[in-house]
């Protein structure tokens, strides 16, 4: 059985995947510092409590997104969908930022990585590499 060798885009993608996480990371230390100042401030009252649980799910989030990022980058077939699932999602966000919420700027910043990552992907290379997961393991190669 031959070694499968992990293209470099494939790599490339979890590397952005893996930043993509540790901002979120970077989230989630902004979140718990914000719930220790006296005053929380923001759009309507908010609680110690609910930021908090707000920080906890943004962590469990980032987690997922780092272990996808991680699993790219180790050339592992399970982490290409995720990894394509959150990208899908962070374009119809940046849509929502560059439309209805009048942020241009911001929609961009979300949307070029998460289309860098796809096209990464959905390259020819990214696609073979794909492919020979489905392969059952006692397939021959002629």
């Amino acid at each position: 059985m031959s070694t499968e060798t992990v293209p470099r885009t494939v790599r490339i993608a979890g590397v952005l995947t893996t930043l993509q996480a540790v901002a979120g990371l970077v989230f989630v230390v902004a979140l718990l510092i914000r719930s220790a100042s006296t005053q929380l401030g923001g759009v309507g009252q908010l609680e110690r409590g609910e930021t908090w649980g707000e920080a906890g799910y943004y962590t469990v989030l980032a987690a997922g997104v780092l272990a996808a990022g991680i699993g790219l980058i180790k050339g592992k077939h399970w982490a290409r969908t995720p990894a394509m699932l959150l990208q899908l999602l962070l374009l119809g966000t940046a849509w929502y930022a560059a439309g209805p919420s009048g942020r241009p700027l911001i929609g961009l910043i979300i949307a070029v990585p998460a289309v860098a990552v796809l096209w990464f992907l959905f390259n020819r290379a990214g696609r073979e590499w794909s492919f020979h997961a489905s392969m059952a393991p006692d397939a021959r190669e002629d």
